[in-house]
């Protein structure tokens, strides 16, 4: 079978301090809205043998890679810089409920001074690999 390589990347940086749970919530919260703004990501509905359906899911890997506070700032500066599409999850969004507050928590700061938990970048590979140049693979 011949190995399928894309154009573009998905990526989710994750700052190395977060505990287990953090990780998994702030990768789940960092991709759901990627394929509102970039529908060619999103793949073809599943089905099993038995013709149960299940829905569609990225066409392609998401990568997860970690790095410190001061990597993810860096990141979100270069992915602006090359602009790369974007997500991010602040530390303000671990007290919050809801999508409104979530919203207003990151509203409320400026650009440079976002406490920055979570990235999630789409983009051009290379571009992409750019803006998370120091970043590693997570474990």
């Amino acid at each position: 079978m011949d190995t399928i390589r894309f154009d573009t990347k998905i990526a989710v940086l994750l700052r190395d301090d977060l505990a287990g749970w953090q990780r998994l919530n702030v990768t789940a919260f960092l991709v759901s809205g990627l394929g509102t703004r970039v529908p060619e990501v999103i793949g073809q509905p599943y089905a099993d043998a038995d013709d149960v359906a299940y829905l569609p899911m990225f066409r392609q890997p998401v990568l997860i890679f970690e790095g410190d506070k001061e990597l993810l700032s860096l990141g979100h500066a270069r992915a602006r810089q090359r602009g790369l599409i974007m997500s991010v999850f602040t530390s303000d969004l671990f007290t919050t409920g809801n999508d409104r507050d979530n919203r207003a928590a990151v509203r409320a700061v400026r650009t440079d001074q976002l406490d920055l938990v979570g990235l999630c970048l789409h983009g051009p590979r290379n571009a992409v690999d750019k803006a998370l140049k120091g970043a590693r693979m997570h474990r």
